[in-house]
């Protein structure tokens, strides 16, 4: 359960932090309470679960990073969590996930995105990734994205 307060302080959030020096102390001000009790309230939140993490989300392709490619994996299940924390802790992967695989379909159960400036770059850094699952990679494709998405997470409708 959230109160009034935390409420207040995720709708305040959830746009995004101010650009400016002290961003945590201009929000705390506008809610009307100190940066430290408003820390205090965020680290519990997180750590209830009700919030999951504040982060940075760059646009890449205004980092000139315009080729983005999701790749899959078919990676045996008795070693996808062992090679799934390899690829997720590369520095050119934003994002590492296992998910179910859709049989007879899509035979993929783990996911990698890789930032490129071109596909040429994506694919340098998909044959790492190869060389990394070795022989527990049964099957690959890649996923090359052909526009950006709008990426917010979930928004609290405002009162009122």
């Amino acid at each position: 359960m959230i109160d009034a307060k935390d409420r207040e302080i995720i709708e305040a959030l959830q746009g995004g932090l101010p650009l400016v020096p002290a961003p945590y102390a201009q929000v705390a001000d506008s809610l009307g309470i100190d940066e430290d009790a408003l820390l205090h309230r965020l680290a519990d939140l997180k750590s209830r679960g009700v919030i999951r993490r504040i982060a940075a989300a760059p646009n890449h392709y205004k980092l000139g990073m315009t080729s983005n490619g999701m790749t899959v994996w078919d990676v045996e299940d008795a070693r996808i969590t062992e090679l799934g924390a390899q690829i997720g802790a590369l520095p050119f992967v934003t994002h590492c996930y296992e998910r179910p695989r859709a049989l007879p379909d899509w035979p993929y159960n783990l996911f990698a995105m890789v930032h490129g400036q071109d596909r040429n770059e994506v694919e340098e850094k998909r044959a790492e990734i190869t060389s990394i699952l070795g022989d527990a990679c049964r099957a690959k494709d890649i996923l090359y994205s052909t526009r950006i998405l709008k990426k917010t997470g979930l928004r609290l409708k405002t009162k009122g």
